[in-house]
């Protein structure tokens, strides 16, 4: 799955302490500003799609940034199907992105 470019309209704003953590988005570092959701944090690293869907293959992003649409679907520390935009960022943090639909084995 390949990243589209970064021209989002989400653009991170200034942080008082400038406190950041790592990530890992399908195994790459990333240091984001602590205190972000994971969507947030993919936007900002030019990471627009989060999984494709599991017909057609189509890539879905974040949307609604509020747990409503389940369009930033994501797995975290090898727990699939977590909502991006409702997980804080936190140290060591591992993200992969989904591909279709997931695995019965």
């Amino acid at each position: 799955m390949s990243s589209m470019p970064n021209d989002s309209l989400f653009k991170p704003l200034p942080r008082a302490g400038g406190a950041t953590v790592e990530i890992f988005v399908d195994d790459a570092p990333h240091r984001v500003a602590s205190g972000l959701n994971v969507a947030a944090a993919l936007l900002q690293e030019g990471v627009t799609a989060c999984r494709t869907t599991p017909v057609k293959g189509a890539e879905r992003a974040p949307y609604c940034m509020m747990g409503v649409c389940f369009d930033c679907l994501v797995e975290i520390d090898g727990v699939p199907n977590r909502q991006a935009c409702m997980t804080p960022v936190r140290e060591g943090m591992r993200v992969r992105r989904m591909d279709g639909a997931r695995s019965v084995v």
